[in-house]
């Protein structure tokens, strides 16, 4: 294990990398944000990872899926990035489970952390309100064309946004792992012990010149 976590040890020590083997995430949805996030944790050294999608791959999705190929097209999304993570690090466990959020948080399970990689509005309503009620704490992230949005929700509500049936219109790939790094970092540095801006929406965007901007609102409590 340590010449595996070699770089990441010489960051922040053998210690808080051990720590990271006994910290669970739960990570829902497994398409475009969560076949990136689940490969930074799982590479990263966490200990368990619960990954929750219940759709297939299909082919008009890959571009932005780097998890899945495609002749991985019909298979469990969840199922297919369990195994790549786990592949790719033997220190880490997968599982995967082909059910709704709904459905998933029925199950007693405990973990540290809760990872938003949905794709809609009354998905990540859900994730919030269960995270009030058990206390454990959320990422939310979203993508659309050149943009995207991501916070780390602890005494904020989600109830700050209108949650509509509205769906993102096309998406760059780019942006999707751009936003699902974000993510990621904020969970690593958070299950690692290192300090982390909560309840601060960050607003990423490519302006009309082709700037890239960061904006950052407080979130009302």
């Amino acid at each position: 294990m340590q010449e595996y976590f070699k770089r990441q040890i010489q960051l922040w020590g053998e210690e808080v990398q051990v720590s990271l083997q006994d910290k669970k995430v739960a990570v829902i949805g497994c398409g475009g944000l969560g076949s990136s996030v689940g490969i930074a944790l799982g590479a990263s050294g966490i200990g368990e990872l619960y990954l929750v999608d219940f759709d297939e791959v299909s082919v008009h999705n890959i571009h932005r899926q780097i998890a899945f190929k495609v002749e991985d097209e019909g298979k469990y999304k969840s199922e297919v990035l369990a195994k790549l993570i786990e592949d790719r690090c033997p220190y880490v466990k997968a599982r995967a489970f082909t059910e709704s959020f709904t459905e998933f948080k029925k199950r007693s399970f405990e973990y540290d952390l809760i990872i938003d990689c949905t794709d809609n509005l009354h998905s990540r309503a859900e994730i919030d309100e269960f995270s009030k009620e058990s206390g454990v704490p959320w990422i939310y992230g979203s993508v659309e064309e050149f943009n995207g949005q991501v916070c780390f929700f602890e005494k904020s509500s989600f109830k700050a946004f209108k949650v509509t049936d509205r769906t993102p219109a096309g998406i760059a790939a780019p942006i999707v792992m751009l936003v699902a790094s974000f993510e990621a970092n904020l969970a690593i540095r958070y299950l690692a012990g290192l300090s982390v801006k909560k309840d601060r929406l960050f607003y990423l965007y490519f302006n009309s010149d082709g700037d890239f901007i960061v904006q950052k609102f407080e979130m009302p409590k």
